[in-house]
């Protein structure tokens, strides 16, 4: 009998490429405080983190309210951007996504899952723009949960799914995403086309440059 598995994505640098409408929002919501944006280095920097953590961390100076100021404007400015061109022009899936995603839920044995930073409400608009609304088992968002690092999202997977952590996989594109998974006891795989340079990726177990190669290095990740 094949052993149940779990790979678990996040979603914006890792499945999607949002950042077009990530930096707009994140000019949105400084300048609607009347404060200078950051870099775009610096804003995608913090992609994985939950709003109300990367706020502070972009914008240290200002006070708790004007943060909170800052993070509605961001969501409002999110949700007008993918209203006007829809979730799939908006955020597109990155090459080769869609393929693996379909060859891995078509194994036996392998359940997908979703930890993100996105809201539930950003995560389904998002799925639904893209048809991928019966793809993942457990979806895992910032609502419910403290922000990544912190483990909470994928020990909420594993209890879901009744999977050990020595059979789930996190697939991410940021520190936050590979000291998550290593924080939960699971073994991460970082994606090199992401948010964050390879070399921030210093927990992940392998990273790799393709999704086509994704199911091989899984392969190779369980045999170990």
């Amino acid at each position: 009998m094949t052993a149940l598995r779990l790979v678990v994505f996040d979603v914006d640098g890792t499945l999607v490429d949002s950042q077009g409408d990530i930096l707009a929002s994140m000019a949105m919501a400084f300048e609607a405080v009347g404060a200078t944006p950051p870099s775009r280095k610096e804003v995608l920097g913090i992609v994985g983190l939950s709003l109300d953590v990367a706020m502070p961390r972009l914008a240290p100076d200002l006070d708790r309210d004007t943060h909170y100021a800052m993070v509605d404007a961001y969501k409002a400015s999110y949700m007008t951007l993918r209203a006007k061109s829809g979730a799939a022009q908006s955020s597109p899936m990155y090459p080769g996504a869609r393929d693996v995603l379909e060859t891995l839920s078509s194994r036996d044995g392998i359940l997908l899952g979703i930890a993100t930073g996105k809201s539930r409400r950003g995560l389904d608009k998002l799925l639904e723009g893209h048809g991928l609304e019966k793809m993942f088992v457990t979806e895992q968002v910032a609502d419910f949960h403290p922000s990544k690092p912190h483990p909470s999202m994928l020990q909420a997977a594993l209890s879901e799914t009744g999977i050990a952590q020595e059979d789930a996989v996190m697939i991410g594109d940021t520190s936050y995403d590979m000291d998550m998974a290593k924080a939960a006891g699971m073994r991460g795989i970082g994606v090199a086309w992401g948010y964050h340079k390879p070399e921030a990726l210093s927990a992940a177990n392998r990273i790799i440059d393709r999704f086509d190669v994704l199911p091989h290095a899984l392969d190779d990740i369980w045999k170990d």
